[in-house]
Formats: C-alpha cells, sequence, structure tokens
C-alpha cells in the first residue's frame, strides 16, 4: 500500500488534471437514483475530488476522505470542504451515510482485506443506504505502473456479496474507461444495505 501512496502523492498533479474533469455522469445515474433528496454520501478515496463536488453541485451532503494526503489538499482546494485524510482501512463511523461512494478506489485495497472494508462501509451506512464501488475488470492482482491493483470479475464481486447476509445487490455492469486516453473495462457495482 505504502507504494501505492507513494505514487499518488508523487503523481499527484498529473493524476489530478488527468481524473478532476472526467464527466461522469452516466455513472452517477444508477447511484444517486436510489438515494433520498438532500441525501449525505461519504465519498471514500475521493483522489481528484471530481465526484465530491459534483454530488455538493447537485445538493447533496458530502464528506470526503483519500488516504494520499497530496490529493487531500487537491480535493480541498478543487471542493470547499474538509477532505479527510484518511484510509478506507480506517473508516469507523456508524449509521451515518445514505450513500458510500468508492469509485475506482478499493481496487487498492488488498484483495484478503476486501471483507474487511465491506464490513466498515456497511457499517458506515444506514439501512437501506446504497454503496457504489469499480473496480478495473480482471480476476488477478498485480503492479502496473508502481501501484498495487485488485481486479474483480463478476463471479468474484458476487463471492465477496455474499459473505455478507444484510446486502443485496442492486445492478452490477461494465462500463470502458471514461478517460479518453484509456481503453481498460470497469466492473460497476451498487448495493444496498439491508435490515
Amino acid at each position: 500500500m505504502k507504494q501505492t501512496l507513494d505514487y499518488y502523492d508523487i503523481n499527484a498533479l498529473e493524476f489530478f488534471e488527468s481524473t478532476s474533469k472526467v464527466d461522469m455522469e452516466s455513472i452517477y445515474l444508477p447511484f444517486l437514483r436510489y438515494l433520498p433528496d438532500h441525501a449525505f454520501i461519504l465519498d471514500l478515496g475521493c483522489g481528484s475530488g471530481r465526484d465530491t463536488l459534483a454530488f455538493k453541485n447537485k445538493g447533496y451532503q458530502v464528506a470526503a476522505t483519500d488516504s494520499s494526503k497530496k490529493l487531500v489538499d487537491k480535493a480541498r482546494q478543487l471542493t470547499g470542504i474538509n477532505v479527510r485524510f484518511e484510509s478506507f482501512y480506517e473508516l469507523s463511523e456508524q449509521d451515518q451515510y445514505n450513500g458510500v461512494w468508492a469509485c475506482a478506489s478499493l481496487l487498492h485495497c488488498e484483495r484478503k482485506r476486501l471483507p474487511e472494508v465491506l464490513e466498515k462501509i456497511l457499517k458506515a451506512l444506514k439501512v437501506n443506504g446504497v454503496c457504489y464501488m469499480s473496480f478495473k475488470y480482471g480476476e488477478e492482482d498485480r503492479y502496473k505502473d508502481g501501484r498495487q491493483f485488485t481486479d474483480i470479475n463478476e463471479s468474484q464481486a458476487q463471492s465477496l456479496l455474499k459473505k455478507f447476509d444484510n446486502i443485496l445487490l442492486l445492478q452490477q455492469w461494465i462500463t470502458i474507461d471514461k478517460r479518453p486516453d484509456h481503453n481498460e473495462d470497469w466492473l460497476n457495482i451498487v448495493f444496498q444495505k439491508q435490515n
């Protein structure tokens, strides 16, 4: 994880510039449609702050975290909110959020720790709260450009979610990377916390 964090701290400006203006509207819709007006959303691993700002501009209450200090600074400047310098491993809130948005963040979670992090997300969500998460499509753990990736396919996602009896899978779909210079496939997952 340290190597991955070092990558984001060293490349914060380049990462910010390549992601902060990407149009994610078509990805927001399948998540936001399950949320009440003025819902409280946690952007878990917010990176540039792009999605935090988009949700804020749509009238939602938003909290955000990231584990790269440099990206936290960038996201604070972009969004005007107090983004927390915190890893998804450190999430400790309970029954706080209507929605948790984990876009391209949990792909840096160690595979063996994904159930632990999902447990933390479930605790942080209110009953009937909704989580969105996305992973690069695949089935292996790999290193690329100084970063560790946990890739996931449909069957691995099913196995992960089935570890919990209070998760209802609402939607799962594959998209192409929204950045024009990338052509990777992504697995998108939306699930609901049941009582």
